[in-house]
């Protein structure tokens, strides 16, 4: 007996890296009878049905989620509350909607007003990506052995939450249950810290006189071209992260300017203990990355 998908009907809004590698996922494990995807970029639209990831597309949110068991909004953050007033028409008792934002709490100030009662709201993250963007650029491994932190508000209906949980392990995610405060001080020092820093130092090369900046990308060592890495990020959605993370992410930012200072300090003053201990330091959070496997 031929086991049931664990949706009827999926709606994936926006089809970039994470929409479109859940939708790999929910073809190559047959999770739903029927996977509509909407995309306001008809080449998105027209790319999802080429590469198979869809049964049907849609320009209109609310034509896209008509009759959906689970509605995953994965859009840059700075377009959830367009997006869910589109949405509501649709909206019926028993559905879920998910997300795959950044930024929890944004994503309760914008979306949040728009779940109507006996609707499932349960935001969630996927910490998994690359420098890449579009529908082209999504696999069904993208979330393989990566964590999915999802944020329910308090009172949510468990067996929602769990059919959340089940499309993320689907994709071999670790799930976390965490308030959406909490997450979005960790993602600041995580995530967020590390792709200001890297779109500062890229910025700082770009505005090298000519000779030197041509000396730079043909001398580039590892580290700078991790950052250049991480600074080819889609910059419409890091953009929103920043700005709808402002708080937490100005807080780590702060902390860091001091332990820089300390470091310019011990430079400037040739003191070699003090600098050896902190990259002592930071060894240690090397290895732990390790020993998670999340390095």
């Amino acid at each position: 007996m031929t086991e049931a998908p664990l949706f009827d009907r999926i709606c994936i809004i926006g089809i970039g890296l994470i929409g479109s590698s859940l939708a790999h996922v929910v073809r190559r494990d047959k999770l739903a009878n029927h996977l509509a995807i909407c995309d306001r970029d008809p080449e998105h639209r027209g790319k999802a049905l080429a590469l198979g990831l869809a049964d049907s597309v849609h320009e209109d949110p609310a034509e896209a989620a008509a009759g959906a068991d689970i509605i995953v909004v994965a859009t840059p953050i700075g377009a959830f509350a367009q997006i869910g007033a589109a949405l509501k028409p649709a909206l019926k008792p028993g559905m879920i909607v998910t997300d795959t934002g950044s930024s929890k709490r944004s994503v309760l100030r914008d979306l949040g007003p728009y779940i109507p009662d006996g609707v499932h709201f349960v935001p969630g993250h996927p910490i998994a990506g690359t420098e890449y963007s579009g529908p082209e650029a999504g696999f069904a491994a993208l979330f393989q052995g990566r964590w999915c932190i999802l944020t329910p508000p308090p009172g949510t209906n468990e067996a929602a939450v769990e059919k959340v949980a089940a499309l993320w392990r689907s994709g071999g995610s670790m799930i976390e249950i965490m308030e959406p405060g909490h997450h979005d001080q960790v993602l600041a020092i995580t995530s967020h810290l590390p792709h200001l820093i890297a779109f500062t130092i890229c910025g700082t090369a770009s505005d090298l006189e000519g000779v030197l900046q041509q000396e730079v990308i043909k001398f580039s060592a590892s580290g700078f071209r991790d950052f250049t890495r991480i600074a080819a990020s889609d910059p419409v959605m890091w953009r929103d992260i920043f700005l709808n993370n402002r708080d937490a992410l100005l807080d780590v930012a702060s902390r860091m300017q001091e332990d820089l200072a300390r470091l310019q300090r011990a430079i400037r003053w040739g003191e070699g203990e003090e600098i050896e201990k902190l990259i002592r330091q930071t060894r240690e959070i090397r290895r732990q990355l390790i020993e998670a496997k999340q390095a």
